[in-house]
């Protein structure tokens, strides 16, 4: 098997990068979705990775604030201006992500993403002639823009099916049967 390099979606100023989901709440699926133009690129992501994902930006945020001499000015709070709370526009997935990882660059002063898809099982073949090139997608955003995406992300994720107050499931609209853990 040889290593081919990946072909990588990069987004250095989008326009727009959200978390959004199509479906109903116990059957949606969550998308990282980024647009710079006329470029729209969409990820199906886990909720998990959805809330992850806000977290981990947050806690980079929070720490940049606390560094003494940081001449970066990161808000506390999502800037009014960047509120986006407008649906997902033509969702078309390019890939399902599998690990996602999380940076800083002090350069730019961007908060970096970077996802790679799920790896196919069938990687081990001998098939030269395999016409899919791995691929990546990289996204920088500035402070500002991340505070929004993670207040929209935390909003996204909170909008699904209620939790059980005795068992911790999700309640379904149409019923929902309480499975207590045995004592």
């Amino acid at each position: 098997m040889t290593d081919m390099p990946a072909r990588v979606h990069e987004f250095d100023w989008p326009d727009r990068v959200v978390v959004g989901t199509v479906g109903l709440p116990g059957a949606r699926t969550f998308y990282l979705q980024v647009r710079a133009g006329t470029q729209i690129m969409s990820i199906a992501l886990e909720k998990q990775q959805s809330a992850l994902l806000a977290e981990k930006i947050d806690e980079i945020l929070d720490q940049l604030i606390t560094v003494e001499g940081n001449r970066f000015s990161v808000p506390t709070s999502t800037p009014v201006e960047l509120v986006d709370n407008d649906p997902l526009e033509g969702v078309q997935e390019q890939f399902r992500a599998g690990a996602i990882g999380l940076g800083w660059d002090p350069t730019t002063a961007q908060v970096v993403i970077e996802a790679h898809p799920i790896p196919d099982d069938d990687d081990d073949s001998l098939d030269e002639d395999a016409s899919t090139e791995p691929e990546m997608l990289m996204v920088r955003m500035p402070v500002g823009t991340a505070r929004a995406f993670t207040q929209r992300t935390r909003e996204i994720v909170d909008a699904g099916r209620p939790i059980c107050s005795l068992c911790g499931y999700p309640m379904d609209p149409d019923g929902h049967t309480c499975t207590l853990p045995e004592i």
